[in-house]
This record gives structure tokens, sequence and C-alpha cells, in this order.
């Protein structure tokens, strides 16, 4: 088992992210790249101490883009793999 403060890297905290907490009880996060949804769902709930319902995975590619700068070298924005987990309604996850 991976320790679950390193399964979840970093909380997004987007505009989208934002309205997904505040309606939904959704909350997204950037996580380890070999985890899957029961290790996911494992690590918010030891963590945060919260029940969770869904998770949703999905892989984020990287993209390959050109410079602003100099149009002829091409650089790479990273990818990731997000997850959003849905917990229990009257549970709440406080992000700083």
């Amino acid at each position: 088992m991976i320790n679950p403060a390193k399964i979840l890297k970093e909380s997004i905290v987007t505009e989208k992210a934002t309205q997904l907490s505040a309606n939904n009880n959704q909350y997204s996060f950037e996580v380890y790249p070999d985890a899957d949804k029961k290790q996911i769902a494992e690590a918010v709930e030891n963590l945060f101490k919260v029940e969770v319902v869904r998770v949703n995975v999905f892989n984020k590619k990287s993209v390959k883009k050109r410079s602003r700068m100099n149009r002829n070298q091409m650089g790479v924005k990273r990818g990731m793999k997000k997850a959003i987990v849905t917990v229990k309604q009257g549970d709440a996850i406080e992000l700083v």
C-alpha cells in the first residue's frame, strides 16, 4: 500500500473546481499516476476524515505547443492524472 499522502499530489483549485466543491460536494486532486480508484478513495478518507461516495479518474495527456517567443521552438505542457472525488452530503474538505 502506498502512503496516502503520496497518492494525492495536490488539490486543484480553479474556478470550475471551486464551483464543483460549493455546489456538488466534489473535489479535484492531481494524483499519483499508478493509483487506482480504491486507493484514491482510501487516501481521501484517511487524510480528510470524510466518506467518499464516488471517484472519477482521467488522464490528461501532455500537449506539444509552439513557444510564443520563438515560433520554431516546440514546448510541452505536462500531462497528469486527475481525480474528481464526490463526498457524502454534509461532509466537506477544507482546502486552503
